[in-house]
């Protein structure tokens, strides 16, 4: 017997919403076993990020090739990554175990609900050429899309042009989120090399508790293709387990800023159909 396995690398959020903390949770709700590689500590709560400590990259290095040495996780997920050499350790360590695992997926965190800027600007270039490349996919946000397109997106045609150009960068798959529209229905756009595949559209919920959902949702796409499912039932599959969540804790005060969403409503009830 052996657990579906993931692996997230990303960094460590103190009020627990976001990062390797929801990453966990959501693996764990949705029934696979969670490994952690921290990249950085935060000083956060629901209203702001106060502070970012980075991790040696040496240590984390050395978190990755254990986890990969012994539990050999099915699917790898990068998260918040904050500079250029954590950036280099984490490609340069990937790429010893590229066939080890099936799939990556990189939410490129670039800055947090509350607006604080997470990867620093001399770093992006190297997240583009060296990171990039191994990913599976993508998941990057509007503000996310137009930084790594270098364009501004203010509707459907723009998403193309933007999913084109950021393929162009090496990612097999592209979903570009459009919860930063306004409107009451939020559609997702997922791309295969540069090409429209489908669309994903959901409600708007009236809600602040929206911290991590960006780490929420990757996580549980990083799941279930650690559960073998293809990519277009993973998108699916996780968009149900984020809107059940958001809704589940809509209406629940954990801080006085953006709260967290429910990561352990009864995730058992959903269904491939």
């Amino acid at each position: 017997m052996k657990y579906y396995t993931a692996l997230t690398i990303a960094g460590s959020d103190s009020c627990g919403g976001a990062g390797i903390q929801a990453d966990i949770k959501t693996m764990s709700a949705l029934g696979v076993y969670a490994a952690s590689a921290i990249t950085a500590i935060t000083v956060q709560n629901t209203k702001g990020v106060y502070g970012i400590q980075n991790v040696e990259p040496e240590i984390v290095k050395g978190q990755i090739e254990a986890v990969m040495d012994d539990i050999q996780p099915d699917a790898i997920k990068i998260g918040m990554v904050n500079d250029r050499d954590t950036i280099k350790a984490i490609a340069n360590t990937l790429k010893k175990y590229q066939g080890k695992y099936q799939h990556l997926v990189i939410d490129p965190v670039m800055v947090s609900t509350s607006g604080c800027r997470l990867m620093q600007e001399d770093a992006l270039d190297i997240f583009i050429s060296e990171l990039l490349p191994l990913a599976t996919l993508l998941t990057p946000n509007i503000p996310e899309a137009e930084i790594l397109a270098e364009m501004k997106i203010q509707n459907a045609e723009d998403i193309k042009t933007a999913a084109s150009a950021i393929s162009k960068l090496g990612c097999k798959f592209v979903l570009i989120k459009g919860g930063h529209f306004d409107g009451k229905e939020k559609i997702d756009y997922l791309f295969e090399e540069g090409k429209l595949i489908t669309s994903y559209r959901g409600l708007s919920i009236n809600t602040r508790n929206t911290h991590g959902t960006g780490c929420t949702l990757s996580s549980a796409i990083t799941s279930y293709l650690a559960k073998e499912m293809d990519m277009n039932t993973a998108i699916a599959m996780a968009k149900t387990y984020l809107s059940g969540a958001i809704l589940a804790g809509k209406d629940v005060k954990i801080g006085d800023g953006n709260g967290p969403v429910n990561h352990f409503y009864e995730p058992k009830t959903l269904s491939t159909k």
